[in-house]
């Protein structure tokens, strides 16, 4: 049986993901895709909205508008929300799904921290899907992160999940970091941790991870796309907002001092505060 204490534990950090709002064209389209290759269900429904999860729990929001326009694959915004499996096990049973069903995948890597998959749903928004390794194998012998992109050994994977077979999104899972579009990586450190208060977790080329309590990455902002774009233009589909959940009030509480001390632009809410990014992306951080 795995430890499960070697691995990092999401609800102690002081800011972890909740839920990631996406505006999409077709609405009936997109959330079948949500249910049929990453297992989630229905958490709560409205005309032209959909909320889907898992146990309840709700990760992802639809909002649907036919009168969108497409969004550009170099604009700010989304690069890929992460689906964290619980167990290496569960991803192994993810991917023989997948493989079995026809659905194609767009790229495997290891990350050192993590094993990787990658996807998109219909309306081009990038979905990750992956399992974290032991803790005590994410560090170099001076305690640093270390990250990197190699080829994924997706044989070894698939004997992981012991010839058993996905029955849907497993508890436990999460959203386990968000990855943004963003015109430039320090502008967007400037944002991310001296006014969120995210850790730089590792420095990558054209890329900066932020991580809270110790992890990988709660989010990360690349320019691999989208080096020097201003914001998106509004009514275009694609990343609406970041949820992000504070351990505490004490978190939510330094955060909105440090905003009003550098003179941030931000609305504060019950129990929550919200934000734009430099680049206009929402980011609601609650308790």
């Amino acid at each position: 049986m795995t430890d499960t204490s070697e691995f990092f534990d999401m609800n102690a950090a002081p800011m972890r993901i909740g839920t990631v709002t996406l505006k999409v064209r077709d609405l009936d389209a997109v959330s079948s895709f949500y249910q049929r290759v990453l297992g989630l269900t229905p958490v709560a429904e409205s005309k032209g909205s959909a909320t889907l999860g898992t146990n309840g729990t709700p990760m992802v929001t639809l909002h649907g508008d036919p009168a969108l326009s497409r969004g550009d694959p170099r604009q700010a915004g989304l690069f890929h929300t992460a689906f964290l499996m619980p167990s290496r096990a569960d991803l192994g049973r993810w991917l023989s799904f997948v493989r079995s069903a026809g659905i194609r995948l767009q790229g495997a890597s290891d990350h050192i921290v993590s094993e990787a998959l990658y996807l998109s749903d219909p309306e081009g928004n990038g979905i990750e899907v992956y399992a974290d390794r032991p803790v005590s194998r994410w560090r170099d012998q001076d305690g640093n992160i270390q990250m990197t992109t190699e080829r994924l050994d997706v044989e070894d994977l698939l004997k992981a999940s012991g010839g058993t077979d996905w029955v849907g999104f497993p508890e436990g899972g999460s959203i386990g970091h968000v990855h943004l579009q963003v015109g430039d990586t320090a502008v967007a450190d400037r944002f991310y941790r001296d006014v969120l208060g995210f850790d730089v977790a590792v420095d990558y080329p054209g890329a900066t991870f932020y991580g809270s309590g110790g992890y990988h990455h709660q989010l990360a902002g690349n320019v691999w796309n989208s080096r020097g774009v201003a914001g998106r233009p509004s009514g275009t589909a694609g990343l609406e907002e970041v949820e992000i959940i504070a351990r505490d009030a004490d978190v939510l509480a330094s955060l909105v001092a440090r905003a009003e001390g550098m003179a941030i632009a931000h609305t504060n809410e019950r129990s929550a505060v919200r934000f734009s990014d430099p680049w206009g992306t929402a980011i609601k951080i609650r308790k």
